[in-house]
């Protein structure tokens, strides 16, 4: 703004438009940009965790799938361990007979299900690290990225 000198003792500012236009058109032309820099940050980490949603998803139905197969499969082994146990009692001829083979199918049964357990551990192990693994690089991601901004 510049100063004018009317009747020589007052000076009135000078209002220039064009200049305060152009400013107002500068100042929008860097929110615009900086809107649409903001919307695109947003859309690719959008697409981003959707993409590791999906992956955890898929991760998570193939890990309960293989942790359901592995119960079947222990609980199929546990009931034809009983029938075959159930079996072996009934062709038994004396007491002590009766009482070692409880004490053989005791033994077996714990040592099945001490296998049967580190069976369930591994497999469950793997699902938890299929299942986190796409989140965690996910969230790496977007660490990595607002380190670099």
């Amino acid at each position: 703004m510049t100063k004018t000198k009317t009747a020589e003792t007052v000076e009135f500012p000078t209002f220039d438009a064009s200049k305060t236009a152009d400013r107002v058109r500068d100042f929008a032309e860097k929110g615009i940009e900086q809107s649409k820099e903001a919307y695109s940050r947003l859309k690719t980490g959008t697409e981003e965790a959707q993409k590791a949603l999906e992956t955890t998803y898929e991760a998570v139905r193939a890990s309960s799938s293989d942790l359901s197969l592995k119960t079947i499969a222990a609980m199929r082994a546990n009931a034809e361990a009983g029938f075959a146990h159930l079996e072996a009692l009934v062709g038994a001829r004396s007491l002590s007979e009766v009482v070692e083979l409880q004490s053989s199918f005791l033994r077996q049964r714990f040592e099945e299900s001490v296998a049967q357990a580190k069976d369930f551990q591994a497999v469950t192990a793997k699902a938890l690290e299929d299942v986190s693994r796409p989140i965690k690089a996910a969230v790496e991601k977007s660490f990595k990225g607002a380190k670099a901004a």
